[in-house]
């Protein structure tokens, strides 16, 4: 059986796509090229469908999370703040998993930012 090799890409919709791109690359690092290439750091990737009445993404109209793996989960969220990001207070510690914590880009998205343990 063929398998998938891993995320090829996320793609979503924006009012100001080039406003968007530069909130990515300049809050949270992701610096992806002209035509959006971004080479990320291997690791660990989590799949997992959630219940349709799920409140973890913020918005009932969010149908879907990005969730980024980040180094230091204090360090990004205080980047975020620096720069006026949405940061939502509260963080998650889960044993053996990691810490999270969450930020809502300009379009209205939750993200989720994963350190792994």
């Amino acid at each position: 059986m063929e398998r998938v090799l891993g995320i090829g890409g996320y793609f979503m919709r924006a009012a100001d796509p080039a406003a968007l791109t530069a909130w990515y690359r300049d809050c949270l690092g992701l610096d992806a090229d002209e035509v959006g290439l971004w080479r990320q750091e291997a690791g660990p990737t989590v799949f997992a469908p959630f219940e349709s009445d799920t409140d973890y993404f913020g918005s009932p109209t969010q149908q879907t999370m990005l969730n980024f793996r980040v180094r230091d989960l204090e360090a990004m969220l205080a980047q975020l703040r620096a720069r006026g990001a949405d940061v939502a207070e509260e963080t998650q510690d889960l044993p053996d998993v990691g810490r999270f914590g969450w930020v809502t880009d300009p379009e209205g998205n939750r993200i989720e930012l994963w350190q792994p343990a």
